[in-house]
């Protein structure tokens, strides 16, 4: 490794794989899991508290839909009674009124919300659940009520790439603090989906320039951030900071992973919370070891001058697309096959007006991966 091991700052607690919703977006893997292997409350409490003695400042606890753990309140109090920040992504509906008081109550810092589109019809569309955009309206108005932060998730792909001024507009009626412009990443029911989620070129353009704007016009009011869509790209982002750098996740089960498609990597093993202590998992795993730093890099990685700076991208994209998890990143313009990525955007064009006519998704439910074949 390039520079000594420091303590992990963040982590992302998946406390569950349901979910109400079934977006064809999703970046949870293709095999969910069911409720009966999800971590109990006392193994949950104990891993926050490891992860507090570790080193770590925040956690975000999402899923699937982290609010049908009837003990979300209780892991909340346990990481607030640590002085861990904590961040609830949610999906917003279904939510019984009074617990988003609840968990203010407990400690809750903040709620991060998703909307998967600026309009009823395409949130309903997208995750496949009638009526829950005006229930998502309904939980931002509790979170305000209960003086949370709140932040709006927007996760952008071809069928709401449209909708981005509306979306700026909504997150300032709602009164939130933050937005997020999140272009889909390919990976779980995300890559399932690629075909007809990618959007055109030019409607990216588009959508960088008016969000651009509008970060300029609104500086001070609301803090728009902007994750541009990775096979549009130049230069690869840092995944997660750089792999197992100062981050990592945990899934239902406790199995402990540098990033959310880390297990779609098959020479890896990753371990489980309780096998081992997290300590030991973030020090010495092999798995969390074998991407750190530079020192795994190969060619043109290895003598890149942004080498510090992206960490060499995405592994997991490494590994879809590139067949080698230690590949240069597709994405990176310096890779040797960069060039099969506008190969790949004008296929899934392709495929998308072949299928226009045709079901749209593969929602994200358990039954679907049968239809994956």
């Amino acid at each position: 490794m390039s520079e000594p091991l420091l303590p992990p700052i963040g982590m992302l607690a998946e406390l569950t794989h349901r979910c109400p919703l079934q977006c064809p977006y999703c970046s949870n893997p293709l095999e969910l899991l069911k409720a009966d292997r999800e971590l109990d409350t006392q193994t949950w409490l104990d891993l926050f508290s490891q992860a507090a003695d570790l080193g770590v400042l925040q956690v975000h606890l999402s899923g699937g839909e982290p609010t049908l753990r009837r003990d979300l309140g209780q892991l909340i109090a346990g990481l607030s009674a640590r002085g861990v920040y904590t961040n609830l992504i949610t999906a917003g509906i279904n939510i019984a009124e009074g617990r988003i008081a609840a968990f203010a109550e407990a400690g809750l810092d903040h709620l991060q919300l998703s909307f998967q589109g600026a309009r009823p019809a395409t949130t309903d569309r997208i995750g496949n659940h009638s009526g829950s955009h005006e229930k998502k309206l309904e939980t931002a108005r509790r979170a305000r009520a209960a003086g949370l932060p709140l932040t709006i998730n927007a996760p952008i792909h071809c069928h709401n790439i449209e909708e981005v001024p509306e979306f700026i507009d909504l997150a300032l009626s709602l009164d939130a603090e933050r937005l997020e412009i999140a272009n889909v990443q390919y990976a779980g029911w995300a890559l399932a989906n690629r075909n007809t989620l990618m959007p055109e070129r030019a409607a990216v353009e588009r959508q960088a320039e008016i969000v651009a704007a509008a970060q300029a016009r609104l500086a001070g009011v609301i803090n728009i951030d902007f994750v541009p869509p990775d096979y549009f790209a130049v230069y690869p982002k840092p995944c997660m900071g750089g792999w197992a750098r100062d981050a990592f996740m945990v899934t239902p089960d406790g199995t402990v992973l540098p990033c959310h498609a880390a297990q779609t990597i098959p020479a890896l093993r990753f371990e489980r919370f309780g096998e081992r202590s997290l300590a030991e998992i973030w020090t010495d795993s092999p798995a969390f070891n074998a991407f750190r730093g530079t020192e795994w890099m190969q060619e043109p990685c290895r003598s890149c001058e942004r080498r510090e700076f992206d960490w060499g991208g995405c592994r997991c994209q490494a590994m879809a697309i590139a067949g080698d998890a230690a590949a240069t990143d597709p994405v990176c313009i310096k890779s040797p096959i960069h060039a099969r990525m506008g190969m790949l955007t004008d296929e899934t064009r392709r495929a998308a007006a072949d299928n226009a006519a045709g079901e749209p998704f593969i929602y994200r439910r358990i039954r679907a991966v049968a239809e994956l074949g």
